[in-house]
């Protein structure tokens, strides 16, 4: 689409539940460092398509893919690709905040434990801090890092989320609706740091909200029933459509 080296690349996907086809043919490129968006009414395809990215599907004993996923030019499901190294590389972030039931720090420290690379308490405590800020929650909750994660309010433990995901170093933030749930002061958090992130991260979110997606995002592309419609600037996307499925659900005649 554009003379720029892609991040990450779908390319005439398909995704199978089963025998049901809920991705249809979609080629998709993203760009680094901007703000990807995936919009189309509920069961579109939307979650299915962003779970390709990193293998989230596998977990799921029905489905199957056909066609190519690539991340910086490599296949992403090569037979030699290691599954938690490319976890490490592309996070996510879901609908519903999911805090583990520890305490802030611990919730932060957890991957970074598991991978066992930390080499010392005050490397550790550093990172912590560093996610923390990068999530803008810091302040909020320095005081208290040793308090349970889930005393916090809803808005603050996706914020927690983001930084547990943020303390492993990926490179690319896929995130599921991760405002849908929270309040309008949180979403406005929530958005304001999704704008601040794209800066260091490559970001994929799927949304319901379409004020939303021409508020944080670069690019958009529009899912109906499994097939990509259209993928382009946003605001072209949301001024211009190029096709009349996207004029019409963009203009609230269905969805």
């Amino acid at each position: 689409m554009l003379n720029e080296p892609y991040k990450l690349e779908a390319i005439n996907l398909d995704v199978y539940y089963g025998q049901v086809k809920a991705i249809r043919n979609a080629t998709l490129q993203f760009l680094p460092n901007k703000v990807h968006a995936l919009i189309g009414p509920s069961g579109c395809g939307k979650s299915t398509f962003l779970r390709i990215f990193n293998r989230m599907n596998d977990l799921i004993k029905a489905a199957r893919i056909a066609g190519r996923v690539l991340l910086d030019g490599q296949d992403v499901y090569a037979k030699n690709m290691d599954v938690t190294e490319l976890r490490r590389k592309v996070g996510m972030v879901f609908q519903k905040s999911n805090p583990f039931p520890k305490t802030i720090y611990e919730n932060v420290a957890y991957g970074l434990r598991i991978n066992g690379s930390m080499a010392n308490k005050a490397e550790l405590d550093a990172r912590v801090e560093q996610s923390l800020k990068d999530a803008a929650l810091w302040d909020e909750v320095k005081a208290v890092l040793h308090k349970n994660a889930l005393e916090l309010s809803g808005g603050q433990q996706q914020r927690l989320c983001i930084a547990r995901a943020l303390a492993i170093k990926p490179e690319i933030l896929l995130m599921d609706e991760p405002a849908s749930a929270l309040d309008p002061i949180s979403t406005g958090k929530i958005e304001e740091l999704i704008y601040e992130l794209k800066q260091r991260y490559t970001i994929v979110i799927v949304t319901h909200n379409m004020q939303q997606a021409a508020r944080i995002s670069d690019f958009t592309g529009f899912f109906l029933l499994g097939e990509l419609v259209e993928y382009g600037k946003t605001a072209e996307i949301f001024t211009q459509p190029q096709d009349k499925r996207t004029e019409g659900y963009i203009t609230g005649r269905f969805g």
